[in-house]
């Protein structure tokens, strides 16, 4: 049997590069797949086939996740449809261009820089979590997997508005984790380092990439796969009882003991 069969998953920002990857691998092991997305129509509904090819299902369903109706919208929508959310991944976050020659520096950032990442990545998170905790909660069991970065322990390059948006939703992970867990949910977070190719990473220029492999003990760059397997790691009955953790996938790049930032 599947690992995911009879399992409904929601991936947000999942018509793309690292969440398209994650929409598939868990259509391969029989899930059914919510591709959420905001822009990008005919992107999503590509991954929406492509789940059906990999073995499960998909379905793509448009909304803003930093708006807080269209959210309850289509959590509701969803738990109508299937019963319920068994697994979220909050994978998007708002655009951004990891490269380092035309990154802003500390100095030059205004904090409008700060909240338009923490718009996108922690209160899309928190609303995406605020409203499918009831749902979880109703069913006793659910798990919650947010995407952050091994930048925040190893900052290779300093993008500041990035990584502290990406912070505060680690932490945010931890508090939910403690919460959560006596209601059979877990919260956990994986933190790939640099992916390539992706719609980011694409200004990252070939020497900085270079660079990375070369530091990388397993010597290359992280595909958009390598970082989808984790993720499923911990949706499924391996990662039962692991909460508030975070599995750094970067090829080794970082090396640590526990999840202290």
């Amino acid at each position: 049997m599947k690992r995911c069969e009879g399992k409904t998953v929601l991936v947000t920002g999942g018509s793309r590069g690292i969440g398209a990857a994650i929409a598939r691998a868990f259509a391969a092991e029989g899930a059914l797949v919510i591709v959420n997305y905001v822009r990008n129509e005919a992107a999503a509904l590509a991954v929406e086939s492509e789940c059906g090819a990999a073995g499960g299902s998909g379905w793509a369903i448009k909304a803003d996740i930093t708006r807080p109706e269209q959210v309850s919208q289509m959590i509701a929508t969803v738990s109508e449809e299937t019963g319920g959310i068994d697994v979220l991944v909050n994978n998007a976050f708002p655009a951004y261009s990891f490269d380092p020659e035309q990154r802003k520096m500390a100095w030059e950032l205004q904090w409008e820089d700060y909240q338009t990442q923490l718009d996108g990545s922690l209160r899309a998170s928190f609303e995406m979590c605020r409203s499918v905790i009831p749902v979880m909660r109703q069913r006793g069991q659910g798990r919650i997997i947010n995407m952050i970065s091994n930048l925040l322990y190893t900052p290779v390059v300093p993008y500041h508005d990035y990584t502290t948006a990406k912070a505060a939703l680690a932490a945010f992970s931890r508090n939910l984790a403690a919460d959560l867990g006596p209601y059979g949910i877990t919260v956990n977070c994986v933190a790939p380092g640099l992916v390539y190719p992706t719609d980011a990473s694409q200004t990252t220029r070939e020497d900085v990439r270079a660079q990375i492999r070369a530091q990388t003990p397993l010597r290359r760059l992280a595909v958009p796969e390598d970082v989808a397997g984790p993720v499923v790691f911990l949706a499924t009955e391996g990662g039962r009882f692991m909460t508030g953790q975070t599995l750094v996938v970067d090829g080794g790049l970082t090396m640590r003991e526990g999840s202290h930032l």
